[in-house]
């Protein structure tokens, strides 16, 4: 069984460090690479965190945990488990409500990791009481949890059993595109991945760009819909085919805001210029957007207020609350910078 020391050995940090990670200690200053480098090393070598070491906060920053409630969650993701700022985002969210409120988060895993039915298996062995879940769970693995756990909250996921909190990706499409329209773009390409879809034209992303599309009477081109399956390597290797073969739009909407860095990559090294020769709009305001070359205009998603809703709702189910389940949808915004 993998130790702490063992984590710190792994992500080249002292094992006081990796304590202040798990623990969500923000007395001291911490970067996002190292924080990612510890859950990194807690992923691989599949360490257990040990809720009884956890550190005993001071009565000052927050109140000490009262609820023996042992709670998880499901992350999203493609590919390295603690490197997407998007759901870093939502992950802080969450332990923020849940450490203010004396709770913690026991465990976190993927989807990808619990269609593995030993760490399925193993990670529900004990009693869990509730679970917050970014990912929609093939039908068999979902059925599997919600006969282990009491509670579930998703995040953006296909459930219609359990509470959900979200935003509205029709609507994110809808302002992104016909902002474009009125910059007066009318050659619109459309970069994103079909997650757990078949298609990338199953998305709400997608088809709220089509709506708008076909809203304003303009061109639908199959040549500039870029399935990038949420790859950024993909993604600078299909746009870079675009660039090559001359049959660029004028502005493309990228549904994720480090598609659309990656794409200003690629545009950037077949010597476009950003946005006097073709203009890009990202969705989900991450931190980086804003330090992008040139810094990215995108729809803002509070994917921090989001966690911190999700967990609410889950302390609610917990506490008693046995209303039917609701969905709730935060506000999204258009953020102006220079990419458009």
């Amino acid at each position: 069984m993998s130790t702490i020391r063992d984590v710190a050995k792994l992500a080249n940090v002292s094992i006081a460090t990796v304590s202040r990670v798990l623990n969500n200690d923000t007395q001291y200053k911490i970067t996002e690479e190292t924080r990612n480098r510890v859950w990194q090393a807690v992923t691989q070598l599949n360490y257990s965190i040990n809720t009884n070491l956890k550190r005993q906060p001071k009565r000052s920053e927050h109140p000490s945990p009262k609820h023996s409630s042992k709670i998880g969650c499901v992350l999203s993701v493609t590919k390295n488990k603690y490197n997407d700022p998007y759901f870093m985002s939502i992950l802080t969210g969450v332990e923020e409500r849940l450490t203010s409120k004396g709770y913690s988060l026991s465990f976190i895993r993927t989807g990808p990791e619990l269609e593995d039915r030993q760490m399925l298996n193993n990670t529900f062995s004990e009693q869990v009481d509730g679970l917050i879940m970014m990912d929609t769970l093939n039908t068999n693995v979902f059925n599997f949890i919600k006969s282990k756990v009491p509670y579930i909250i998703g995040i953006d996921t296909d459930s219609l059993e359990i509470d959900n909190v979200g935003y509205d990706h029709h609507r994110v499409s809808s302002l992104a595109v016909n902002h474009l329209i009125e910059k007066g773009h009318t050659k619109i390409g459309y970069i994103g991945g079909r997650g757990k879809k078949n298609s990338i034209k199953e998305s709400s992303r997608y088809h709220g760009y089509i709506s708008t599309l076909h809203e304003a009477g303009l061109e639908v081109n199959c040549d500039w819909i870029v399935d990038c399956q949420w790859d950024e390597k993909i993604c600078i290797e299909m746009v870079t085919a675009l660039c090559k073969s001359k049959n660029l739009p004028s502005a493309f909407y990228v549904a994720s805001d480090l598609m659309a860095i990656a794409t200003l990559n690629a545009l950037y090294s077949n010597g476009l210029k950003v946005p006097d020769d073709i203009a890009v709009i990202g969705m989900s305001n991450i931190e980086m957007s804003s330090y992008s070359n040139p810094p990215l205009t995108t729809i803002d998603v509070p994917t921090h207020q989001i966690g911190m809703v999700a967990a609410d709702l889950l302390i609610d189910r917990i506490s008693g609350n046995t209303l039917l389940p609701k969905k709730v949808i935060l506000p999204t915004q258009l953020v102006l910078r220079s990419s458009t």
